[in-house]
């Protein structure tokens, strides 16, 4: 791991959530399209140097294949981007799961639970009659997978658990607009905040909780220290 590339690497990921941010305010088109392929790649890269979980790096290059598809207003782009994210979603589920055990207390866990699956249900029965026809059982399906990241990142810690709960809001606020609900001025703006924060919570979470990989040099020298 190398200290000083793992923090440029985050600042260059700030620095391109910020540019993101603006373009969407300020409503430059252009700028939200040069930045937003820009995070996941630098947020995976930062996690790498870091000594992340593979698993960690995959879901985001994830999140990655899903930005870059929703770019497009199409809605076959608007599909594939969801399977991205959904692939993304099931990269943290297999992490978190080993985990779970040492994450929160069984009623705490059964209180988080609950939780989740009121707001699932809820979700889903109150955007289900104005969704598309044919996005209606992928937007349930991907909203099943999503909350039980979250949960699973709930069960991780409380740094994880926040950044869980802010990737639901940012996806719900996307299916509002699918769905044609009332929204916020400048949507995009507030889906992106949430997510680039959802994301960048998820890795503070894990390599908080679960660590770094260990260096494969230093396992060599252990190696050979110990051999007569």
């Amino acid at each position: 791991m190398n200290p000083r590339h793992a923090r440029v690497l985050l600042v260059a990921f700030a620095l391109a959530v910020v540019v993101d941010l603006v373009s969407l305010a300020a409503g430059y088109d252009l700028g939200h399209r040069i930045a937003k392929p820009l995070l996941m790649p630098l947020l995976a890269a930062h996690a790498g140097v870091r000594g992340g979980p593979r698993l960690l790096v995959a879901a985001l290059l994830c999140g990655w294949g899903g930005d870059v598809m929703l770019l497009s207003d199409a809605d076959p782009a608007f599909l594939v981007g969801m399977a991205s994210f959904a692939a993304g979603h099931v990269c943290y589920l297999v992490l978190f799961k080993p985990h779970f055990a040492k994450g929160t207390p069984r009623a705490r866990g059964t209180w988080l639970a609950g939780g989740y699956v009121i707001a699932l249900v809820a979700t889903v029965i109150l955007l289900w009659p104005d969704l598309p026809a044919g996005l209606r059982i992928p937007v349930a399906g991907y909203s099943l997978l999503l909350t039980a990241m979250a949960y699973g990142a709930g069960r991780l810690g409380l740094v994880a658990g926040l950044g869980g709960a802010l990737f639901m809001l940012s996806d719900t606020l996307i299916a509002t607009g699918v769905a044609d609900w009332p929204q916020l001025p400048r949507p995009d703006f507030w889906i992106m905040l949430t997510y680039a924060a959802a994301q960048y919570l998820l890795v503070r979470g894990v390599l908080g909780t679960l660590g770094a990989r260990p260096a494969p040099t230093a396992a060599y020298g252990e190696m050979r220290s110990t051999t007569p």
